[in-house]
């Protein structure tokens, strides 16, 4: 029931369509800046180069495709000459198609191309962009993972058209023997790597049969009922369906459990038969897109958008512009793109004043050896990105240092002349800045882009300004990372300059690295209204829903330490943003679910570093539409509840939940010969997090399709399964980490499911997969467990009393005594009691679980028109 909603959501996600035009390809002309080379090639989802060979991209690896002004274009004048640019008619970067790939954020690779005309260059960007991002092809299911490892092997032939027998042992596996005998099943010859095969749809399926054997599953079919026989009935397979793969959380009258009439459609996809399936459909089943692990309603956006902004968890990122560490290395304008378009929706900006003749503003990390960037050109980034992800607001985190009112009121300009209308400079009419008023919705501000930065009240007086902006840089508060201002190039040897920052970063574990803004002039003031940075004194005396307080995060542990309630409640009205200690000069980062605990909307990381705590971010906020905004449980929403983040007991109005997972086997895990094996992690408040509960046993040198016979790690109470999520881990006998997946515990369906893995960048790996079996449920309390069977599945609860009293009888009957006294004791008397002991246990959980119960009909029943209490 924890899972179960008001309502049933129309799925608006849309399956993988490429158009034709893209099928059948276009005509480019590819060229690269370093080598100064062009070339004409024939761009399909694979292109053509020199020599007849064949580069493939992974679409899952492209980050973005543009065409237009962000193009790159061509400098060179040996190039432009080679790409006959003078002769063109129109814009040179109106035909230009930027391919944007790479592993994470950082490490980007562009891919350049020219179309003959402005339409193919436009349409290709949209289409490609429109792929790449897809959400249902981002969590394909097993049958898609096993046809795109068919297609990228397809699309390297060799020049008669036949697959070398090499890319084979390259893509499945070094263990060259056992590739060798699946080849060999097939009837496929596999002596020498050079030879090439003729690999049809049909022999790949089976050669994936031979090498990777799959025993779990047939006695996994055998076991549902087919003992003696090579199918099940369509009964059997609906019994399957209901009890073992259907979420019990659910309620029953919204989602219904199935019908045989709906089975018999169902099989009929698998294998069209007489109302019977075979274990070749049954193994189809379970890797189709009918048994993905995530419902697709929990990757689509189908959280309701329509609460204040405080309300939800805002995906944020801390120093965005860096690329590495904080002390040292490249600032770069591509992290803004980069950012935005994984999903963030809270960006930082540390703007300096420029030191050139033409006074143009920068971006950069304090005094430390970052270099610097183009304020104009970062906004100019944010402009061209912002919304292609996500359609809902975004969130400039000004750190503003700028001391010169010239280069502030460009500032204020390029943010008004670029982003144009999107910029939000006045409060909406329904929501003036006055105390008692919430924040606007997202749903309100979709397509808004809001500044966060100082805001200066009083208009000071003629020819004070520059005095305020000096006066005000030592008092005024801050969640700036930075240490000191820029200096000149004068201002010493680089080592004495490190020296300098190192030893001003020691003393900042506990107070962050926070700088000192200037004064915030009229011009970069009256950008501000919803989101009015102040200075924190007590939870008390911050009341104003537009106000709002930024905390290292060592502060913030220590108000979430001593006043957890508090801190809370303070974020059911305004927004609090945590950041990370100074000390974190590697830019590691905190773990974000303490913060999400406590109801904290902006936990800001550094998205340069994939560590575990930037993988839970990535797994937050992949759902809800990859938004980037998560609407916060219900209970740290509303006035009239409290809620602990430390509490160990059940939450008001939650319904706690019971997981088990039992990790049956892997396939294709990794192409060494080695051992494997799997971990699991539990995330969420302090009472449920378990690190490392659960590990197996080491797979003996194979990780083609290892198979665990040991028993389910169970997670007995999950306070707050909202919040709570399961990170599964797969790792080689050494310890190297091969892949991981995490996903909500409130998402996760049960029954036997393939989970496939993603990379430590959160990339989808192709052919690496875990097949486990997973039980959720409602939790009960072990006093009610025998109660809730019974009433769940009244005629099994029956039949297991009457099976008892039979073989009671034979130890309990007196000698002489009939038999028919022995059946007297039969269903009748059980049904009896199961009602009897439905009335006890109503009446003693009324007074023990009021509010579960309470939940219970304010949740699931009075949605469908059922109310079972009055008050």
């Amino acid at each position: 029931m924890a899972g179960a909603q008001p309502g049933v959501h129309a799925l608006q996600l849309k399956p993988v369509s490429v158009p034709e035009s893209l099928k059948k390809g276009s005509r480019f002309m590819k060229w690269d800046e370093v080598r100064r080379h062009a070339s004409s090639v024939r761009v399909m989802c694979a292109w053509a180069g020199g020599g007849g060979e064949t580069d493939l991209l992974d679409i899952t690896h492209i980050k973005d495709a543009r065409t237009g002004k962000c193009t790159k274009t061509p400098k060179e004048a040996k190039l432009r000459e080679l790409l006959d640019v003078g002769n063109l008619v129109g814009r040179i970067e109106n035909k230009m198609l930027t391919v944007v790939t790479g592993p994470d954020m950082v490490n980007i690779t562009y891919l350049n191309f020219m179309a003959f005309q402005e339409e193919v260059a436009k349409e290709w960007a949209e289409e490609l962009f429109s792929l790449a991002s897809n959400l249902l092809a981002q969590n394909m299911n097993r049958e898609a993972s096993l046809e795109k490892a068919y297609t990228r092997l397809k699309l390297q032939p060799n020049q008669e058209g036949r697959i070398p027998v090499k890319n084979i042992f390259r893509m499945f596996s070094a263990d060259r023997k056992r590739v060798e005998t699946a080849l060999e099943s097939c009837n496929l010859p596999s002596g020498r790597v050079s030879i090439c095969l003729d690999l049809t749809c049909d022999i790949y399926k089976s050669f994936i049969g031979n090498i990777c054997p799959r025993p779990e599953i047939n006695q996994i079919f055998a076991d549902l009922g087919a003992k003696g026989k090579n199918y099940l009935s369509m009964e059997q397979m609906t019994d399957f369906i209901n009890f073992k793969q259907r979420d019990p959380r659910l309620n029953e009258i919204l989602y219904p459990p199935l019908r045989t009439e709906q089975t018999q459609l169902l099989m009929e996809k698998f294998e069209p038969s007489n109302r019977q399936i075979s274990v070749e459909g049954f193994s189809r089943f379970l890797i189709s897109d009918e048994n993905g692990v995530i419902p697709p309603e929990k990757l689509d956006q189908s959280e309701d958008m329509t609460f204040p902004l405080s309300h939800y968890f805002i995906n944020s990122s801390h120093n965005t512009y860096l690329t590495a560490g904080q002390l040292a290395g490249n600032s770069s304008v591509e992290m803004y793109r980069q950012v935005l378009l994984s999903g963030c929706r809270c960006v930082e900006l540390d703007c300096w004043k420029g030191r050139t003749a033409e006074e143009e503003p920068v971006i950069t990390h304090g005094f430390t050896m970052t270099s610097e960037i183009s304020f104009k050109e970062v906004i100019e980034a944010i402009a061209e990105c912002a919304f292609k992800t996500s359609p809902f607001p975004i969130i400039l985190s000004f750190e503003n240092h700028v001391d010169s009112p010239k280069q502030q009121a460009k500032m204020a300009e390029y943010c008004r002349s670029i982003f144009g209308d999107a910029l939000l400079t006045e409060p909406l009419e329904k929501y003036p800045l006055e105390s008692g008023v919430p924040l606007p919705s997202p749903q309100e501000l979709m397509g808004k882009i809001l500044v966060k930065n100082k805001k200066s009240h009083p208009k000071p007086a003629d020819g004070s300004t520059k005095k305020k902006l000096s006066e005000q840089a030592s008092n005024t508060n801050s969640d700036s990372s930075s240490v000191f201002e820029p200096s000149s190039p004068s201002a010493g040897p680089a080592g004495t300059r490190a020296i300098m920052i190192l030893k001003s970063y020691a003393a900042l574990e506990k107070k962050g690295t926070a700088g000192s803004e200037a004064f915030a002039t009229e011009e970069m003031s009256t950008l501000v209204n919803y989101i009015q940075p102040t200075k924190f004194h007590s939870f008390e005396t911050s009341k104003s829903d537009y106000q709002m307080s930024s905390f290292v995060e060592t502060k913030a542990l220590e108000q979430l330490t001593k006043t957890p309630v508090e801190f809370v409640e303070y974020n059911k009205l305004q927004l609090s943003r945590i950041y990370p200690k100074g000390t974190r000069v590697d830019s590691s980062n905190y773990m974000p679910q303490v913060f999400w605990n406590a109801g904290c909307q902006l936990v800001a990381l550094n998205f340069q570093t994939i560590d575990l705590s930037m993988q839970l971010n990535l797994g937050m906020y992949e759902y809800n539409g990859k938004s980037g905004y998560r609407l916060k449980p219900e209970f740290m929403r509303r006035p009239d509840k409290h809620f602990d983040p430390f509490t160990e007991s059940t939450v008001d109005g939650i319904v706690a939940n019971t997981l088990s997972i039992k990790i049956i086997s892997g396939q294709f895990l990794t192409d060494k010969k080695v051992g494997v094996y799997v971990e699991i992690d539990m995330f969420g408040l302090p009472v449920d997090t378990r690190r490392k509960a659960f590990k197996t046993k080491t797979s003996q040198n194979n990780a083609i399709n290892p198979v665990w016979d040991e028993e389910p790690i169970v997670f007995k109470k999950v306070v707050l399964p909202t919040l709570s999520s399961l990170r599964i881990a797969v790792f080689e006998e050494g310890g190297k980490f091969i892949g991981h997946r995490i996903i909500p515990v409130s998402a996760i369906r049960p029954g036997y499911r393939y989970i496939g893995l993603r990379n430590e960048k959160n990339q989808s790996l192709t052919l690496p997969a875990l097949f486990v079996y997973i039980e959720v449920k409602d939790y009960v309390p072990d006093t009610f467990a025998d109660v809730i069977e019974a009433l769940s599945n009244p005629i099994r609860y029956v039949n297991l009393m009457e099976q008892r009293s039979k073989q009671l009888a034979a130890l309990t009957l007196e000698e002489g005594e009939e038999e028919k006294d022995a059946k007297e004791v039969g269903p009748g008397y059980y049904f009896a009691a199961v009602i009897s002991s439905s009335a006890c246990f109503f009446t003693g959980l009324f007074m023990a679980e009021c509010k579960m119960l309470i939940q219970w009909q304010e949740k699931v029943w009075e949605p469908c028109g059922i109310s079972w209490f009055s008050a």
